[in-house]
C-alpha cells in the first residue's frame, strides 16, 4: 500500500535508501504503527509520525514575559542596565559560541566521514563472505551514506555546509536567545514605561487640575456594574481608554503630547421632583431621547474635546498616566469622527444588538457576548453567575471564537493543505495561498469588530502563524506559535505581561495544547466516548492549569467549573455560529438576522441556565486565600488530586463513591444537611439569613413553605439561605423599604420558587429601587400590594398584623427607614416584632399609637436599623424583648452600636 502513502505538502521527501525506509527503522516502525491504529483495511490514508515536541521558542517567550512584567515597574537606570548586559553577553556568545562550537562539530564530521569510507573499503576487500547479497547491497549503501553525509557537512574548505550540531553549539545559541530576547523585552518595557511619564500630565494629575483636553478613543465606552453600597445603590460611571493628544490649562497653555489615560465620565442621575406619591424620577446622563447616551455610542479612534480633572492613577501596573474625571450630563464634543474599519466594526455591532432586542433578557445579553464581547446587557446577577462557575471566558471573545470563524472558511485545520481540504474556500476554488491570505483578512477584521482584548490578540497572533504555515507549505506546530505569539506580543505591548485576561487566555491554550490529548487518550483507554472523552479532558486541563490565577482574582475555587463548562461547550459553537450569522446578516437583512437570532437564543439560554444552576448549589465553590502563597498551594494540590486521581480511575468502585461524596458536597440536599448538620433545627420559627450588610428573615409556614420579610443586597446569598431552608413556596414577600440592602437581592427570592404576592411600603424612595421592584414583580406577573397599618393576614399557623407605616401621613416622611412596614407576628405561640429600620421619631411614634399595648413582653425583637444607636429607649422598655436580633454585615465600623 506504499503507493496510497501521501504527505503533507512541503513535507521533505526521503531519499530511497533513508531512514524511514531502512528495515526496521523508526520511521519505517511508526508509520506500521500508524496504519495499525487506523483501523481501516488499507491503513491511514495520511500515515504521519509525530516527533518531539519543538519548545526552542518556550524558554525565550517566558523570558521575554518575566523580564516586561518586571520591567514596566523598574527605575530608568535599572532598565538600561539589563538591556546593556543582556544585549552585551548575547552579543558575545553569539559571535565566540559558534566558533568553538564549530571546529568541534567538524571533528565530529570528520571523523564520520572517514568512518565511512573505512567501513566501504572493508566490505569491498572482504567481499561480504557469508552475508549474502542483499545484505551486504543494503550495508554498502549505508557506508556510502555514511561517507557522504560527513562529506556534505565538511568540505576541505573549512566551509560548513550542513546544520550546525546539537551539542554545545545549541546550548550557546539557545543562551544568547534568550538574553538577546530579555534585552529587547527590557528596552520595550523601558520604552513603554516611559512614555507614561513623558509630557504635562504627571505633573498635572498630582495637583489634581482641572484641563481641557483633546483625547482619542481606543476602546469602547463601558458601565461600570451596579452595586450596593450600604442602603443605597452605587452610582454608575462610565469609563474608557484613550490617548491624550493635546492639553489645554487654565492659563490658556497649549501643549501637544500622547499619553494613554481611563477617563471617567460621571454617571449619576438627576434627580427631579418624584411623580406623585412617589413617582419615577428622570434618568441622568446617560439616558438620552433615543434611549441610548451619545457617551455609549461613541467609537473608537473618535478624537473628543473634554474638560476634566486630572487625578494620579490607582496603581502603576495599568499603563495609563493618569485618570480624568468628567462632571457633568452635556453630550461629548466631537471633533474627529472614527474611521472607515471602526465605522463598519461599529455598524456591525450596533446591527447585532437590534436583531437580539426582541428576545429574552439571557439570550439578549449573553450573544453579543458570545460572537463579540460585548457585555453592556449583562446583568449583575448574570455576571455574578458567570464568574461562580467559572464561565466568565464564554463572555471573552476569545481563541474558540476565531477558530470556529476560521475553520468554516479554511476547514478543519488538521485538513487545510491537503486535497481533502474542506471549508468555503476550498468550495469556491481559492488556491491555498490566496486562502492564507484571505484567512489572515478575515482575522484582522475579527480583531477589529471583536476590539483588541488579551485574548483575541492572542488568539490572533497564534492564527496567524498557522495561517502563515499553510501559505508557505510548512507544517505548523501550535505550541511554536503560542510561544512565539507571546514572545512577539509582548515585545509590542509590555504591559500584556502585568495582564490577567492574558495569562488565563495563555494557560488555557497551554492546556488545551498539551494536558489535554494526554487526559483524552487516558480516558478513551477507559471506555470513555471519544467526543466525550476530548471535551472531558479539555474542560479539566483548562481548569487545572487556570483555578490558581482565578483564586487569586475571586478569592475562591469553583468546584462545578468542570461539569458547568462541559455541560456549555455543547451550546457554544451553534450559538456562535448562528451569532455571527446574526452578525453578518444585520447589516443587509434585518429579518433574516432577527430570526438567525432567535434561533441561537436557544442555546444562549441554555448556556444561562447552566450558569445559574451551577451558581445555585450551596457547595458549588469553596473560600480561597486570595494570595500568590495561595496559588502555589493551590496548585500543589491540583498536581497532588491529579496523581491521587490517577490512580484512583484503575478501581471502579472507589471513583464511583468518590463522585458520589463529591457530587453530594456540591448539591447539599436540605434532608442529608439536617441530618449532618442539625440545620436547619426540627420546628424552627423565624431564621435571619446571612446576606451580609442587609435585612433578610423568614418565617416557617410548614411544608417548604415560608413568609419572606426582605431580600437583601445579594441575590445569590438570598436563594442559597432559602434553599438552605428548603424553601419552595412563598405565599408573600415583605419589603419594609426600598433601600437596596433590603429590595437587591430580590430576583434571589424570586428564582425558581412559586410567590403568591409582594407587599412594599407605600413611599417609593429611592425611586430606582422602586422600579427595580416593580419590573422584577411585572416579570414574573407577581402582584403589587400596598402595606398599612392595621392591615391582618395568616397564612397557616402565622397570622400577623402590620403596625406602620400609617395609611395617609399627614406628613411624608423625610428619610425612607421612617416609612418602614413593621409588624407583630405570631407564630405557635411565639411573638416576633419586626420593626424594619425605623428611625427613632417613627419609633416614638409608633410607641403612641393605639397599637402600642400590643407590644409589651415579645420574645423576640428584631433591631431596627441593624443595631444602629439611633434607637428610642422608651420603646425597647416597652417592649422588653426576651431575644433580640441583629442583621449587619463584617467589618462594618457603625452598626451595631455595642454601648447601645
Amino acid at each position: 500500500m506504499r503507493g496510497l502513502e501521501t504527505r503533507d505538502a512541503g513535507e521533505p521527501q526521503a531519499s530511497p535508501a533513508g531512514p524511514e525506509e531502512r528495515p526496521g527503522a523508526t520511521g519505517r516502525s511508526g508509520r506500521r504503527q500508524v496504519h495499525a491504529a487506523s483501523e481501516s483495511r488499507l491503513g491511514a490514508s495520511h500515515p504521519r509520525v509525530e516527533g518531539p515536541v519543538d519548545l526552542r521558542l518556550v524558554l525565550p517567550a517566558v523570558a521575554v514575559w518575566i523580564t516586561a512584567a518586571v520591567s514596566v515597574g523598574a527605575s530608568p537606570g535599572g532598565v538600561a542596565v539589563v538591556v546593556a548586559v543582556s544585549l552585551v553577553a548575547g552579543g558575545v556568545l553569539l559571535a565566540a559560541g559558534p566558533r568553538d562550537a564549530r571546529a568541534e562539530t567538524e571533528d565530529e564530521w570528520k571523523e564520520e566521514g572517514a568512518e565511512g569510507e573505512r567501513v566501504e573499503e572493508h566490505r569491498a576487500k572482504d567481499g561480504d563472505a557469508g552475508t549474502g547479497p542483499g545484505r551486504g547491497a543494503w550495508q554498502g549503501r549505508a557506508a556510502g551514506q555514511q561517507r557522504q553525509a560527513g562529506a556534505e557537512r565538511w568540505t576541505g574548505q573549512g566551509r560548513r555546509t550542513g546544520r550546525l550540531g546539537p551539542g554545545r553549539a545549541g546550548w550557546w545559541m539557545s543562551v544568547a536567545a534568550v538574553l538577546l530576547c530579555v534585552g529587547a523585552a527590557a528596552a520595550s518595557a523601558g520604552l513603554s514605561a516611559a512614555d507614561l511619564r513623558r509630557g504635562p500630565l504627571p505633573a498635572l494629575a498630582e495637583r489634581s487640575a482641572e484641563v481641557t483636553a483633546e483625547v482619542e478613543i481606543t476602546s469602547d465606552p463601558r458601565l461600570t456594574r451596579p452595586r450596593v453600597n450600604g442602603d443605597h445603590m452605587a452610582p454608575t460611571v462610565l469609563l474608557f481608554d484613550a490617548d491624550v493628544t493635546r492639553v489645554i490649562q487654565t492659563d490658556g497653555t497649549v501643549e501637544a503630547t500622547r499619553t494613554p489615560v481611563l477617563v471617567i465620565v460621571d454617571a449619576r442621575p438627576r434627580r427631579t421632583a418624584p411623580e406623585g406619591a412617589g413617582g419615577p424620577a428622570r434618568r441622568g446622563a446617560f439616558r438620552s431621547t433615543g434611549g441610548r447616551s451619545p457617551w455609549l455610542s461613541l467609537l473608537p479612534s473618535t478624537r473628543l474635546r473634554i474638560a476634566a480633572r486630572v487625578v494620579p492613577a490607582l496603581s502603576d501596573g495599568d499603563g495609563i498616566a493618569a485618570v480624568l474625571r468628567v462632571r457633568g450630563s452635556a453630550p461629548p464634543e466631537v471633533v474627529g469622527g472614527p474611521s472607515g474599519p471602526q465605522r463598519f466594526a461599529g455598524g456591525l455591532r450596533e446591527g447585532l444588538r437590534k436583531a437580539t432586542d426582541g428576545l429574552d433578557a439571557d439570550a439578549r445579553a449573553l450573544l453579543p457576548g458570545l460572537v463579540v464581547g460585548d457585555t453592556s446587557r449583562v446583568t449583575p446577577e448574570l455576571d455574578k453567575a458567570f464568574r461562580a462557575t467559572d464561565l466568565t471566558h464564554l463572555l471573552a471573545v476569545s481563541g474558540g471564537n476565531l477558530v470556529i470563524v476560521l475553520a468554516l472558511f479554511i476547514g478543519p485545520p488538521g485538513l487545510a493543505q491537503r486535497v481533502e481540504r474542506r471549508g468555503l474556500a476550498s468550495r469556491l476554488g481559492v488556491p491555498l495561498r490566496a486562502t492564507a491570505l484571505l484567512g489572515g483578512a478575515l482575522t484582522l477584521a475579527f480583531v477589529i469588530v471583536c476590539r483588541p482584548d488579551p485574548s483575541v490578540l492572542r488568539a490572533a497572533a497564534c492564527g496567524a502563524i498557522s495561517l502563515l504555515a499553510i501559505a508557505t507549505g510548512r507544517r505548523r506546530s501550535l505550541i511554536p506559535a503560542l510561544a512565539a505569539a507571546v514572545l512577539l506580543l509582548v515585545l509590542y505591548d509590555p504591559w500584556l505581561a502585568r495582564s490577567y485576561g492574558f495569562l488565563l487566555s495563555v494557560l488555557a491554550t497551554a492546556a488545551l495544547l498539551t494536558l489535554a490529548p494526554r487526559w483524552s487518550t487516558a480516558l478513551q483507554r477507559r471506555r470513555v466516548p471519544a467526543r466525550l472523552a476530548e471535551a472531558l479532558a479539555a474542560s479539566a486541563a483548562a481548569q487545572a492549569l487556570c483555578a490558581p490565577v482565578v483564586a487569586v482574582l475571586s478569592a475562591r475555587v469553583s468546584l462545578v467549573a468542570v461539569p458547568c463548562n462541559l455541560l456549555a461547550e455543547f451550546a457554544v459553537t451553534p450559538a456562535t455560529v448562528l451569532g455571527f450569522a446574526t452578525l453578518a446578516a444585520s447589516s443587509w437583512a434585518m429579518p433574516l438576522a432577527k430570526a438567525l437570532a432567535w434561533w441561537a437564543s436557544w442555546p444562549a439560554r441554555w448556556i444561562a441556565g447552566i450558569a445559574r444552576a451551577g451558581a445555585a448549589q450551596p457547595g458549588g465553590g469553596v473560600d480561597w486565600p486570595d494570595t500568590w502563597t495561595g496559588a502555589l498551594l493551590l496548585a500543589l494540590l491540583t498536581v497532588a488530586g491529579v496523581a491521587f486521581g490517577r490512580r484512583l480511575l484503575r478501581h471502579p468502585l472507589p471513583s464511583g463513591v468518590a463522585v458520589v461524596l463529591l457530587l453530594l458536597f456540591v448539591v447539599q440536599p436540605p434532608p442529608l444537611t439536617r441530618v449532618i448538620t442539625g440545620w436547619p433545627p426540627p420546628g424552627w420559627r423565624f431564621a435571619l439569613c446571612d446576606v451580609g450588610q442587609g435585612d433578610a428573615g423568614v418565617l416557617a409556614v410548614g411544608d417548604g413553605s415560608a413568609v419572606v420579610v426582605d431580600a437583601g443586597p445579594d441575590p445569590a446569598l438570598a436563594d442559597r439561605c432559602l434553599s438552605t431552608l428548603g424553601v419552595t413556596r412563598i405565599p408573600l414577600v415583605v419589603l419594609t423599604h426600598f433601600h437596596a440592602d433590603h429590595v437587591a437581592g430580590l430576583p434571589g427570592v424570586l428564582r425558581g420558587r412559586s410567590v403568591g404576592a409582594i407587599e412594599t411600603t407605600g413611599f417609593e424612595e429611592p425611586p430606582e429601587q422602586a422600579e427595580f421592584v416593580r419590573r422584577e414583580a411585572a416579570a414574573r406577573h407577581i402582584p403589587l400590594t400596598r402595606a398599612v397599618a392595621g392591615e391582618r393576614r395568616r397564612v397557616g399557623r402565622l397570622d400577623w398584623r402590620v403596625l406602620w407605616p400609617p395609611p395617609d401621613p399627614a406628613v411624608p416622611p423625610d428619610d425612607p427607614n421612617d416609612a418602614s412596614v413593621a409588624m407583630l407576628v405570631r407564630s405557635s405561640g411565639l411573638r416576633l416584632l419586626l420593626l424594619g429600620d425605623l428611625e427613632p421619631p417613627a419609633q416614638r411614634a409608633l410607641a403612641r399609637s393605639a397599637q402600642a399595648a400590643e407590644l409589651a413582653g415579645v420574645d423576640v425583637l428584631k433591631v431596627a436599623h441593624h443595631g444602629s444607636a439611633y434607637q428610642d429607649p422608651g420603646l425597647i422598655r416597652r417592649v422588653a424583648p426576651r431575644l433580640a436580633l441583629i442583621s449587619v454585615g463584617r467589618d462594618n465600623p457603625k452598626t451595631p452600636d455595642f454601648q447601645f
